[in-house]
């Protein structure tokens, strides 16, 4: 008898998951349900600025093929919101009261953008404690975001900006994350007018040391966006159109200064959507708590991947509740989850044995899978002409005394050359690689990245790092960023050696390497490093 899977979140990793479990749904041992709250087929949502900007169409968002699924017995509903769960009968429930029922239930519900607490936003503000109901009320509080206010989440906000940066508006941008800063980047080159509002010294404070972020805000300065740093936002004001609609029209900040705008652009960090699962008591903190398997620490029969997911050790949890950790916000780890945990349900994994009895049910909530490591995480900022790329923790003091007796101490180096928009910092512990920043030195910044994967040590000569982007350094490196087992793509884990096995036979493009390994389907990131692997092999990208 089939297994009944149903998937909740039809988004890149509800897609993947969907991809692993195909072969299962022909054979006849899983009977798969997918329920998405939006109306279109699957797209990437990574890629909304890119879209937003104009350097990508309609077409280049789509991901996964829905009607190959359909064909091969996958069956979708999509427009609905599931408003409610109950894991006694094992049933989900849809906003139009149908019911449909599961041996298994995956959440991959995603994340929803935060819209901060700034006057003129009170009624967007969604409320923790809010039950889903109307679907159109799930992802916002009493009221919608005011005209020329948006977060730039879904296909409708990229359509917003998109009009806006073709007819050059001024655009706001508040926060100054890596996807802030990309947008604004973006934005600023397409031709639009854009200012960037923050409150911290300088931008993408949570993946930059200070200074390292400084050296970025010079670089974005000198290509025409206007950085605001410590701007503490309070409210919006508006203005009203000949019929009487009220729209944005600038953001005030504490110290009384308006930026006037035409668009504002929430760009202030998201949150994982549980309150499906809080109400159908299901464990969470900044997400659904499961364990290295994806499975609810609650129920058994209950997974969550993605951005929904928080995985964690039950064990980690403090007498406060508090669990360290967190949705990770990469779709990196997401399809990985969504990869094991194909695997995992395509094997049956005892399900139906969990299932029958509440003795074993119990059990299977008390064996809990261990939280697989994943691999260090690299961010690099998507922008033409500034190269920006960060790893591990980098708020080491290099000024701080270290004690003869430490063990294990950090060491930092760094270099900077602010008039040229030149930055590097490195943190080491035992000469080994542990976190680094660097700005404007892409050679070496394509070093670090690959040191800092390996786990290598540095050479002795720190110096000889910085040589790799003189003028006259040649091709020159430390170590071949384009070895076998370099990775060339973060989000899907694929090798240099993996690239040059498709390329080997017969997958001469990017294209055809996007779709023979995956490479530079996720964040767009690597897509550089594919054309110039594809280019030293000889072989036209």
């Amino acid at each position: 008898m089939s297994e009944r899977v149903v998937l909740v979140g039809y988004g890149p990793v509800g897609a993947r998951l969907i991809e692993g479990l195909l072969p299962a749904v022909r054979d006849g041992r899983i009977d798969l349900t997918v329920i998405g709250a939006e109306t279109h087929d699957v797209y990437n949502r990574v890629l909304l600025a890119e879209y937003a900007v104009g350097r990508a169409d309609r077409e280049g968002l789509d991901m996964g093929d829905r009607l190959i699924a359909e064909e091969a017995g996958v069956k979708f509903v999509l427009g609905m919101t599931v408003v409610g769960v109950d894991r006694d009968r094992q049933v989900v429930r849809l906003h139009d009261g149908i019911r449909v029922p599961y041996d298994r239930l995956v959440l991959a519900t995603g994340a929803r953008a935060n819209v901060p607490t700034l006057a003129g936003l009170e009624r967007a503000q969604r409320h923790r404690a809010a039950r889903p109901g109307n679907p159109a009320e799930l992802d916002r509080g009493a009221a919608p975001l005011p005209r020329g206010v948006v977060a730039l989440r879904d296909l409708a906000d990229a359509e917003h900006v998109r009009a806006a940066v073709s007819a050059g508006q001024r655009i706001v941008v508040l926060g100054a994350g890596v996807l802030g800063m990309e947008l604004a980047l973006a934005a600023a080159e397409a031709g639009a007018e854009v200012v960037v509002a923050y409150h911290s010294a300088a931008p993408m404070n949570r993946t930059l040391d200070e200074n390292g972020g400084r050296v970025l805000a010079a670089a974005a300065t000198a290509v025409g966006v206007e950085m605001m740093h410590h701007a503490r936002a309070e409210s919006i004001v508006q203005r009203y159109d000949d019929h009487g609609q009220a729209w944005f029209d600038g953001l005030v900040c504490a110290d009384g200064k308006v930026l006037a705008g035409d668009l504002l652009v929430l760009s202030c960090g998201v949150a994982a959507r549980t309150e499906v699962a809080s109400l159908a008591g299901l464990a969470t903190s900044t997400g659904v708590l499961v364990d290295g398997a994806s499975r609810s620490w609650t129920d058994p029969n209950v997974f969550a991947i993605g951005d929904c997911a928080h995985v964690a050790d039950p064990a980690e949890a403090g007498e406060d509740g508090r669990v360290p950790g967190g949705p990770s916000g990469l779709v990196g780890p997401g399809w990985r989850q969504a990869d094991r945990l194909a695997a995992l349900l395509a094997a049956g994994d005892g399900s139906a044995a969990a299932s029958a009895s509440p003795a074993l049910a119990a059990g299977a909530a008390a064996s809990v899978a261990p939280v697989p490591a994943e691999r260090p995480g690299v961010v690099m900022l998507k922008a033409e002409g500034i190269d920006v790329v960060a790893g591990g923790a980098v708020d080491a003091d290099p000024f701080a005394p270290v004690h003869a007796a430490a063990c294990h101490a950090p060491q930092v180096t760094l270099w900077a050359d602010p008039a040229r928009g030149a930055y590097v910092k490195l943190v080491t512990v035992d000469g080994v690689l542990t976190g680094f920043v660097s700005v404007g030195m892409p050679r070496t910044g394509a070093e670090l990245t690959l040191l800092f994967e390996r786990g290598s040590e540095l050479p002795a000569d720190r110096s000889s790092l910085l040589r790799l982007d003189a003028p006259d350094a040649g091709m020159a490196v430390v170590a071949d960023p384009f070895a076998a087992d370099a990775t060339v793509c973060w989000c899907n884990g694929v090798s240099a050696g993996a690239i040059r096995d498709a390329v080997a036979a017969g997958e001469p493009t990017v294209a055809c390497v996007k779709a023979s390994t995956r490479a530079g389907t996720g964040c767009g990131g690597c897509v550089g490093r594919i054309s110039e692997l594809l280019a030293r092999e000889a072989v036209p990208a």
